[in-house]
């Protein structure tokens, strides 16, 4: 995910900072939302703008490609109009990815919002997160981790779950080159304490 940095806190700004892709796609969103759930309360988190009610219900990231929804609790939530393009790995979260504003489904896109706000409304407790065995280290990042002792300080501390990503990431690589591009992509956001939805960050 190459989304550029907020700038600030503020979610203006934050919007003023999307990359010129990403930025009326944000906003165009931003404003159904404000339309449909007024009461919801927006904060800057984790790069995205996110909004919550008792807690988080789902964030907007806006990126040089494309534009991303995710929803926290996603793998709770019918999807008849099969708005979401996958989940994170995990037993919650599912994502929205939008790379092309004629593509998105507004109408489907509401229900699936109201749909959201009234599960954190309700009372019925979140699905209880699964405990996964770690997976295995590929041996070319592990080569590459011995070499480079600040990629491997970065490395170890980024949670179970972030390395996981990465891990997920890198072995899903078909191709040896395109195994090479994504090792050297992962030793430099690690470098910089970057997890993987932050990699290509400026």
């Amino acid at each position: 995910m190459d989304c550029s940095r907020p700038a600030s806190r503020n979610p203006d700004e934050w919007l003023d900072h999307r990359p010129d892709f990403s930025r009326p796609i944000c906003t165009e969103i931003r404003e159904r939302i404000l339309h449909w759930q007024p009461d919801l309360v927006e904060a800057i988190k984790w790069n995205m703008l996110c909004y919550s009610g008792r807690k988080l219900i789902f964030g907007i990231s806006g990126c040089k490609k494309h534009t991303g929804l995710a929803f926290f609790r996603g793998m709770e939530l019918d999807d008849p109009a099969g708005l979401f393009t996958n989940s994170e790995g995990n037993t919650s979260l599912r994502s929205i990815r939008i790379t092309s504003p004629d593509s998105i489904d507004f109408a489907a896109l509401r229900r699936l919002i109201h749909a959201a706000v009234a599960l954190d409304a309700s009372d019925k407790p979140p699905l209880p997160q699964q405990k996964r065995e770690p997976l295995p280290v590929p041996e070319t990042l592990a080569k590459a981790l011995r070499r480079d002792k600040q990629a491997a300080a970065g490395f170890q501390k980024l949670s179970p779950s972030c390395q996981r990503e990465y891990l997920v990431w890198l072995a899903s690589a078909k191709r040896p080159e395109t195994q090479q591009n994504r090792l050297a992509k992962i030793l430099a956001a690690v470098r910089r304490g970057r997890k993987w939805n932050e990699r290509e960050d400026g």
